[in-house]
């Protein structure tokens, strides 16, 4: 699945700027499908640059591709839309995205002269409850297409006489878990929003970067693993297949998904259907090389996922999620400086995540994960290492054995690290994280790279001296080593 997460360093070819725009994003759908091979792409339905007529563009200005592949068929479109029980501003959004589906059925069937649903499943981020889902559903079945069947006063023909039948008649809707609390609740929201349902499948999606952000890349981890059990043992109870989503970036601390490491990651989660292919993925890597880790991912049969010790991946999340946050806290004063100089790709809003656009964690807020992690790496302080020294020998042993690309993610993210950061650090947290990279070295076989390691040091000195005219170009510069802005 393609998606529009801006954590890419490098601008795409077809892109007017270096911040893409709902043109350049219509044009990015077509370059995943045809190009990279990808067969699904979320369309962010969310802030005022969004374009709900990308079906019609895309079937207009690409006709030869979508003849032969068609949209609905072989290759899709997946709407992630607003959800109004959080996001109050946007909410009347997801009417008019909803709204836009039955319109898209019939651009597609008169491209087509047959009925296929173009866009029949739709993505609702930050999902608390069953409730949500629901809503969504039945706002769907009843009021979009259910209006079809009612006349609008006594005696008068019906709707959908009057301007042609609604179709699909239902939508599948996909929950987005993001927050810790929901992640281990997702197999219970979604037992009870099945009732009385006669679907042939469900889609489930579980986040991995806000997960990180909010209480570490380990319980994140671990969060997503026992996630996953439980649906699996939802799916067997139930015998109606469920297809899990993964949101996995390309940063480490986001899921350290990369054409070079698809592999390690569909070894680590053989039980997801679909992975998401961020703009990191797809941009900062060479063409041929994005292409064949696609063709792999798609090859790559899906199997039945591990069994993991649910008790003792708890006692590590809430004893990592609990030192992550105060570290964290002890550093939002200088990661918000930081984040300020982190370049934007996309023009659109951003969506806004289950805390707002900012993460409230005690009396801070943070960046959003991308920025948060842009931030970071750029000071030469990669945020794998919060929370790390409550770990214990037990600990880091089970995570081992359990947590199959833990090494390379950890190896892969202290090669970022500069010892420098700690002179620009509060005392109390900087005693703390050299006592967590001094563990992380003796546990870990890596090489710092000095040429990384050489700009941050020119913005740790910038930002030290208050010289800082150059930050957002050698943020750029760093990124542009590490293959991914964060």
């Amino acid at each position: 699945m393609s998606t529009q997460h801006p954590d890419n360093v490098t601008v795409p070819f077809f892109a007017q700027s270096s911040e893409m725009s709902g043109e350049d994003e219509v044009q990015e759908a077509y370059y995943a499908f045809s190009h990279l091979g990808c067969d699904e792409q979320m369309w962010d339905c969310e802030g005022k640059e969004v374009d709900i007529y990308v079906v019609r563009k895309l079937l207009a200005r690409y006709e030869y591709f979508f003849k032969k592949h068609p949209l609905g068929k072989e290759v899709f479109i997946t709407l992630r839309v607003p959800n109004p029980t959080v996001e109050k501003e946007e909410a009347k959004i997801l009417f008019e995205t909803l709204e836009s589906i039955p319109r898209s059925y019939d651009t597609a069937k008169s491209f087509y002269k047959r009925d296929i649903p173009p866009i029949f499943e739709v993505i609702l981020p930050m999902t608390t409850s069953s409730k949500c889902l629901n809503r969504i559903y039945y706002y769907y079945k009843e009021f979009v297409a259910g209006k079809q069947n009612l006349s609008l006063y006594p005696g008068d023909i019906t709707i959908s006489d009057w301007i042609g039948e609604f179709h699909p008649k239902t939508i599948n809707v996909i929950p987005l878990f993001e927050d810790k609390k929901y992640m281990l609740e997702a197999h219970h929201i979604l037992a009870e929003y099945l009732e009385n349902k006669n679907l042939p499948y469900q889609r489930v999606f579980l986040a991995r970067s806000d997960p990180a952000l909010n209480y570490g890349m380990i319980t994140a981890t671990l969060l997503i693993k026992i996630a996953l059990q439980r649906l699996r043992k939802l799916s067997e109870k139930l015998e109606k297949p469920i297809y899990p989503i993964l949101g996995v970036g390309t940063a480490p601390f986001r899921g350290n998904f990369r054409p070079d490491n698809v592999r390690n990651l569909c070894f680590e989660f053989p039980d997801v259907q679909t992975f998401t292919v961020q703009s990191a993925f797809k941009y900062d890597y060479p063409v041929q090389e994005v292409i064949n880790a696609i063709q792999k991912l798609k090859q790559t049969p899906r199997l039945h996922g591990w069994v993991v010790d649910e008790e003792k991946c708890l006692k590590i999340i809430d004893k990592v999620s609990t030192a992550y946050a105060k570290q964290v806290e002890a550093l939002a004063s200088l990661i918000n400086q930081m984040a300020k100089y982190v370049p934007k790709r996309r023009k659109r809003k951003l969506h806004i995540g289950l805390f707002g656009y900012s993460r409230k964690l005690g009396n801070v807020v943070l960046p959003r994960a991308i920025e948060f992690c842009a931030a970071c790496y750029s000071l030469g302080l990669p945020p794998e290492i919060f929370g790390f020294d409550v770990l214990n020998e037990d600990d880091i042993n089970f995570l081992k054995e359990i947590y199959i690309d833990f090494e390379c993610s950890m190896i892969d993210a202290l090669r970022f690290f500069n010892e420098k950061v700690f002179d620009i650090l509060p005392k109390e947290i900087s005693k703390i994280l050299k006592e967590a990279f001094t563990k992380a070295s003796q546990l870990f076989s890596f090489k710092i790279d000095l040429e990384h390691k050489q700009i941050t040091s020119h913005i740790i000195e910038a930002l030290d001296s208050g010289h800082k005219e150059m930050l957002s170009s050698l943020v750029v510069e760093a990124a542009h080593i590490r293959k991914f802005l964060g």
